[in-house]
């Protein structure tokens, strides 16, 4: 997607990040990711957060990132995202990006925050830094790979950014639906990130032409 967008990790929030104006006609594919059970919630009271079980990282509630894995041209301008902190956690929990992307963290509490990551895809520390920090704070993710930030000041706060080599990718609602629209026609694997330990994939061949492609990950 060019230029800013924003994701918001509410229960019943699909979000597709697409470089460039789709196709006036293209495919869509949608389906369902089986997640992982959780205990349920009130969809008003869910706030998605990283949790660690057994050194694997995913989110609470799950969810899941699908993505359409294949060769696609960089986009011509580098798209800019966000993950703001407030109420000491970072939103969104999961972000998933392409690879090039700006990524600002803006702080919107009354308290310093320092950001950093020791993933190898980006290391980096913002330091400690206000609200009203001009210019926000930013990285640039140029290498795909699944990246953990933290809180220097706040050691419960956790999140994941999800670098991809693709413009192509959605993230599922709690019930593991997703919906992924203005899709090029090719032969593709369709990829669903569960967890930092659990990657499905399928083989896709998405048609030229308007077209709806229904594809479940059991």
């Amino acid at each position: 997607m060019n230029g800013r967008f924003l994701i918001h990790p509410a229960a019943a929030l699909l979000w597709c990040g697409l470089v460039g104006a789709a196709p006036a006609v293209a495919a869509t594919i949608e389906g369902r990711v089986s997640l992982p059970k959780t205990r349920a919630t009130p969809v008003v009271n869910q706030r998605y957060e990283i949790v660690t079980k057994s050194g694997v990282l995913s989110t609470n509630p799950p969810v899941a990132v699908v993505y359409l894995d294949g060769t696609f041209p960089k986009p011509a301008v580098p798209p800019v995202a966000e993950m703001k902190q407030k109420d000491l956690t970072f939103i969104p929990a999961l972000l998933p990006v392409q690879i090039g992307t700006k990524i600002e963290f803006p702080n919107f509490d009354d308290t310093y925050h320092n950001i950093f990551s020791f993933s190898p895809p980006k290391r980096f520390d913002l330091g400690r830094y206000r609200a009203e920090e001009k210019p926000v704070p930013s990285q640039t993710f140029d290498v795909a790979g699944l990246v953990t930030l933290r809180c220097d000041i706040h050691e419960h706060m956790r999140a994941l950014i999800l670098v991809l080599a693709t413009p192509h990718f959605a993230i599922t609602d709690p019930a593991g639906s997703f919906r992924m629209p203005g899709l090029p026609a090719g032969r593709y694997t369709l990829k669903a990130w569960v967890d930092s330990r659990t990657t499905r994939e399928l083989a896709v061949e998405v048609p030229d032409g308007e077209a709806i492609l229904r594809v479940d990950f059991p």
